[in-house]
């Protein structure tokens, strides 16, 4: 029998179509190779002409900036989604608002090596990647325009990773805070309103009692299989101890999130075949001080990484509904996951 499941947070309800249940080698068979020719890398070291100059950099003491001899960089996108010039000119125009293109789109180059997948990066280099994460968050969070910042990752081609492999992740600063976001915090701050504690801390001590659908259980972090996935091994990254702020990690939680990840994304590559996949973090927006601004933030949101492999395609049910159809229960998910077997 199907089994339709709520998202406790948003509220959505997502189909668990037990009756098409699949296994892992299933999605293996499925996937779909690039077979296209890799044009060359403008982000291997000594082709740093061919990318926009770097906005910042982690390199060695004596080298210059846009040189080779670099541990990561990070520069503008050079087809920017938003763009940092001008002022936002929000206005309306009848009853529709419009406001300028105002933002910034950032290419975050996590390693020098030509390595695709951050799954094979060293633990160094992904806590090195985290620690970019943080600096440019919070250098963007001086900029009174933008409201929020999402950090994301496209892997392989299906997930819009393009033909480059060269692992790479990329940051939006927008001047609204998305809409995803805002229904997060509308449904976490319900729940604090009427339990005064954060959903998120109640579902990882749940997830953690049930251990069902914990894929991964390292220091301050936990991997899950969300209870109601919208897709086929769908997992969360959360820390364990409350925090809505992605930037206020000390240095050994950053090397803590840095194993969980490689932990997490290196059993899915071993036990999906490498598979496409995105990942987004979720972090609390910018909280500035104004009238009627929501206080509870810090309280009631909870950051978190959500990872998802790009195994299926959504259609027409899905678009014209706001269902989403899971072929796979997240507590199998979870057991094939957990129990696949990876070197660091």
């Amino acid at each position: 029998m199907p089994q339709l499941r709520k998202d406790p947070i948003i509220g959505r309800w997502v189909i668990i179509a037990t009756e098409r249940a699949r296994r892992p080698d299933d999605f293996k068979q499925a996937k779909v190779a690039n077979n296209n020719e890799e044009p060359t890398c403008p982000f291997c070291p000594g082709n740093e002409k061919f990318t926009p100059p770097e906005i910042f950099s982690y390199r060695s003491m004596n080298s210059t900036p846009n040189s080779p001899d670099w541990q990561l960089r990070v520069v503008s996108s050079i087809a920017p989604v938003l763009r940092i010039e001008g002022e936002l000119d929000r206005h309306g125009q009848g009853i529709y608002d419009v406001m300028s293109g105002i933002g910034a789109h950032e290419i975050i180059i996590e390693s020098p090596r030509h390595i695709g997948n951050i799954a094979d990066l060293s633990l160094e280099e992904i806590s090195r990647t985290i620690s970019c994460y943080i600096e440019r968050i919070t250098d963007l969070e001086g900029d009174p325009r933008f409201k929020y910042v999402l950090i994301f990752k496209n892997y392989g081609w299906q997930a819009g990773g393009g033909k480059l492999k060269h692992s790479r992740s990329q940051l939006i600063a927008t001047p609204v805070t998305p809409k995803r976001i805002k229904e997060k915090l509308v449904g976490s701050h319900r729940y604090y309103e009427y339990h005064e504690r954060c959903i998120f801390c109640d579902m990882i001590k749940q997830e953690l009692e049930t251990k069902d659908r914990v894929i991964a259980e390292i220091d301050g972090f936990v991997a899950l299989a969300p209870f109601a996935s919208r897709f086929p091994f769908e997992a969360v990254i959360y820390p364990k101890k409350h925090s809505s702020d992605f930037t206020k990690m000390s240095m050994q939680q950053r090397n803590d999130l840095a194993k969980t990840m490689k932990v997490l994304l290196s059993k899915l590559k071993v036990c999906l075949n490498d598979p496409p996949y995105n990942y987004l973090i979720h972090t609390a927006p910018f909280r500035r001080p104004k009238p009627g601004y929501w206080k509870t933030i810090d309280e009631d949101f909870h950051w978190h990484i959500e990872v998802t492999p790009r195994l299926t395609k959504v259609a027409g049910f899905e678009w014209g509904t706001g269902f989403y159809i899971c072929t796979v229960q997240p507590e199998d998910a979870a057991k094939f996951l957990r129990e696949t077997n990876i070197e660091l």
